[in-house]
């Protein structure tokens, strides 16, 4: 089934400001706060909705992504909460300080309102991977070795003694009004609520070491260069029993194709005739991103003439269909003539089916170059 629109999603117009966004979030994940609906499960998947969205809607550049590709860009959990395994845990973790004082005791003891353990979550990871046009075309799964840091077999962590492992210490003040309580997060665990009891030779002071993985990347068709796909949970993982794994963040870089020129979903490609095909008429087998495609070239066909193989070009990362596969007629002139040669082009000169005559029909090179892009 087709993902909601994250807009529709938040219920803020494409032109909403980030302030707007922030409001209409905050607005749906109280409205469907599990405290509010307790055992609800139609109201805890609009409450991750919401927090997905605003995920997305809540970053300049995932925004940017999203607006220019959609859903197709955060595919197979390579952005946003995408089947990256969303849980409430997650959200609050992330967006806790969001609902404010709005509920005094968070949810299943995540900190709705900022309170109780804080999850650490690992470091991200950055990777470029190179694509090839044809790997564009069709969408590829690419197994890359990533150096990422794990927790140590044999680690082991315990209550942190300063918050008795509710990851906040209280604090007490006198004010004029009187004595006030604040909670803040305990300075010796950050948070956690647990520090390492020990950890084996080898790692690190948080008790991690350096490993080398074999993550599979699925890209789907149609990517661009410059695109950021992103791996949920292959980046580093973070000190503690209840972490989470930061995320494998992958860079898209397109591989020049050595004939072939990519414009968007559009393909073009120039093709050279001998003088005598373009006279006579000829037929040419064609190299496309999707194979290869037998083409007829009519006599007299002028250099400069634009063959289009509908839906041969690259595949929309929307799913708007294909672009298309654009050939540029070149018609060679021979640079070297043997002396028969000559001698017919030199009769021709006086021949009126050899003198320049466009028809109307004939298209000039910006009437060309406009069709191109209507």
């Amino acid at each position: 089934m087709a993902k909601q629109d994250y807009y529709e999603v938040l219920g803020v117009t494409r032109s909403a400001s980030a302030a707007e966004i922030k409001k209409a979030y905050r607005k749906m994940a109280i409205k469907y706060h599990p405290d509010k609906n307790p055992d609800d499960k139609q109201a805890e998947e609009k409450f991750k909705q919401a927090a997905e969205a605003y995920e997305i809607l809540s970053d300049e550049n995932k925004k940017a992504r999203y607006d220019q590709y959609g859903h197709a860009a955060f595919e197979g959990g390579q952005g946003g909460f995408g089947g990256g395994g969303m849980n409430m845990e997650d959200i609050f973790s992330q967006f806790g300080d969001i609902f404010g004082g709005a509920f005094g005791g968070g949810f299943g003891g995540f900190g709705g309102g900022g309170r109780g353990q804080a999850r650490v979550k690992g470091s991200n990871l950055r990777i470029r991977v190179k694509l090839t046009l044809e790997e564009i075309a069709k969408g590829v799964e690419k197994k890359v070795k990533v150096r990422r840091k794990v927790q140590a077999d044999g680690v082991s962590y315990k209550t942190c003694s300063t918050c008795n492992g509710t990851g906040q210490q209280m604090r007490v003040t006198n004010t004029i009004l009187g004595r006030m309580q604040t909670a803040t997060t305990c300075g010796t665990c950050q948070g956690t609520g647990e520090v390492i009891s020990s950890k084996p030779n080898g790692s690190d002071s948080q008790g991690l070491i350096v490993k080398e993985e074999t993550v599979s990347i699925q890209i789907p068709a149609g990517v661009t260069e410059g695109v950021q796909l992103k791996v949920g949970g292959k980046g580093n993982e973070a000190p503690g029993k209840n972490s989470i794994s930061g995320d494998l963040l992958v860079l898209i870089e397109e591989i020049p194709h050595e004939t072939l020129k990519r414009e968007g979903t559009n393909v073009h490609y120039d093709l050279y005739i001998s003088l005598s095909d373009a006279v006579l008429g000829t037929s040419k087998e064609v190299e496309t991103v999707s194979g290869k495609v037998k083409i007829k070239i009519d006599g007299g066909t002028q250099s400069g003439k634009i063959l289009r193989l509908k839906g041969k070009g690259l595949p929309s990362i929307e799913r708007y269909g294909n672009g298309d596969f654009l050939i540029h007629i070149n018609v060679w002139t021979p640079q070297e003539l043997t002396k028969e040669q000559r001698q017919f082009f030199e009769k021709m000169k006086e021949d009126d089916n050899f003198s320049p005559s466009p028809k109307k029909s004939d298209k000039s090179f910006f009437e060309k170059v406009k069709d191109m892009f209507s």
